[in-house]
């Protein structure tokens, strides 16, 4: 008989081989089946999974489409397609797959175009890529990240000039419909001297994905650029996780040390996508029927650009902001404003005098442009600033003729240069500005003082 004592050392040892093999088998896979369907939302019970995990519904005639789930309410569980749902009925069943979305990266996806899922778009060849990340990114400690110190040089005069840019800063682009937003994007596309250039199509036309790689890029830009597409006519799912890979991946060129140029058309897609899905799973409207999640979606997926630590890369991001009907205080426009390093405003009124880039520059800033430029080019834009928005108060005096020249010296000064200003605001959509010659201009046009 086995002394009390050393009973159970004994019988620790007895068992310890087949705890160890347990261990290693997964947690059992509960399925279910689907009960509802309500838009584009489907509803399944019986299933046990995890929001944000992947799922499988399999349909009667063995169709399979991949789900992933976004809520649940009691015993049902509520998932959002991937793709198309026509053929499922009543009964099809949810399998869960036991994982969540990964972005696959590599420095063999320069070049390539892919869509929000990460496949292929181009007739390239199959993807090899070298890791996988989460999707959803990490979480960067505030005080570890190294300062915006440096300009980053666009190519685009009035901003390199007016709004200094720097390298790490996140910067939108506010306009409504047919303003040059793209255009102006796909300018510092081309232009921005950075190592890697990451661009985000969600839910823009289709027509625009081949107009931006063929037009835009070019055979010489896609040599260090990724574009990732995620069409309108794509699932809601698709385009937030369109605009999450775009992320993620600019999160692995900088994690590698380089400088990464992050453009993503449209942040406003992205949150109108993140609508779909909350009302759909019955979250309650808030402000012009955008539940309170969407706003807290926006800075999480924001604050991922920017600088990483000390002695890392940058990612230095654009994103598009749509002012519906020209409003600039849209409830997405103004959550934009107050979580980005700055915004440039697109004005219709300029863009239908045909001034391009239609930029207001009484209406735009840049958060970060007293910390990286030098005393005398914020003297030197301040005083550009002044004489602009001194003639464009008194325009109508001017037009009419009421303005008697001598009034005021200040208003005679700005009337002199209003013609040289909006010639140096303009520039020709495949010509580059370097910061030097921006700045060079700029004191050219005002004689250097102040």
């Amino acid at each position: 008989m086995i002394p009390a004592a050393n009973r159970s050392e004994s019988w620790l040892k007895r068992i310890k081989p087949y705890t160890e093999r347990l261990s290693d088998i997964p947690e059992l896979v509960v399925e279910g089946k689907l009960t509802r369907m309500v838009g584009l939302t489907l509803e399944a019970e019986g299933c046990r999974a995890a929001i944000g995990s992947l799922c499988l519904v399999e349909s009667k005639s063995g169709k399979k489409i991949g789900a992933e789930v976004v809520g649940f309410s009691g015993g049902h569980v509520f998932l959002m397609p991937t793709g198309s749902t026509q053929g499922l009925e009543p009964g099809c069943r949810v399998i869960p797959l036991g994982k969540k979305s990964l972005a696959k990266v590599g420095f063999s996806l320069l070049g390539r175009v892919l869509d929000g899922a990460g496949n292929a778009l181009d007739d390239k060849g199959p993807l090899k890529t070298d890791a996988t990340i989460s999707l959803s990114g990490k979480t960067i400690n505030p005080l570890s990240r190294k300062p915006i110190r440096d300009t980053l040089d666009v190519g685009v005069r009035v901003i390199n000039s007016i709004f200094a840019v720097g390298r790490g800063q996140r910067m939108g682009l506010f306009a409504g419909t047919g303003v040059g937003k793209s255009v102006l994007l796909g300018m510092m596309t081309k232009f921005t001297r950075a190592d890697v250039v990451v661009v985000g199509l969600i839910g823009e036309r289709g027509r625009e994905v081949n107009e931006f790689v063929l037009k835009i890029l070019g055979e010489e830009g896609m040599k260090r650029s990724v574009v990732v597409a995620s069409p309108a006519d794509d699932s809601p799912l698709m385009r937030v996780h369109g605009a999450m890979l775009a992320t993620s991946i600019a999160e692995y060129f900088r994690d590698q040390g380089l400088d990464v140029l992050l453009l993503m058309d449209s942040l406003t897609r992205y949150a109108q996508a993140h609508r779909e899905i909350a009302l759909a799973i019955d979250e309650p409207p808030a402000t012009k029927g955008y539940p309170p999640s969407v706003f807290a979606k926006l800075p999480h997926l924001v604050e991922r650009a920017g600088n990483g630590d000390e002695g890392g890369g940058s990612i230095t991001a654009f994103y598009t902001v749509l002012a519906e009907g020209d409003d600039n205080n849209d409830p997405i426009a103004d959550a934009a404003r107050g979580v980005l390093d700055g915004h440039i405003v697109l004005s219709r009124s300029l863009a239908e005098s045909g001034h391009f880039p239609a930029i207001d520059i009484e209406a735009s800033i840049s958060r970060v442009m007293s910390d990286i430029a030098e005393v005398k080019q914020i003297e030197l834009s301040r005083e550009l600033r002044r004489l602009y928005s001194l003639y464009q108060q008194n325009k109508d005096l001017i037009s009419v003729g009421a303005y008697q020249a001598g009034s005021d010296p200040r208003i005679d000064e700005a009337i002199a240069k209003n013609a040289a200003i909006a010639t140096f605001l303009q520039q020709d959509m495949n010509e580059a500005v370097d910061i030097s010659r921006s700045l060079a201009e700029l004191e050219a046009l005002l004689g250097g003082a102040v």
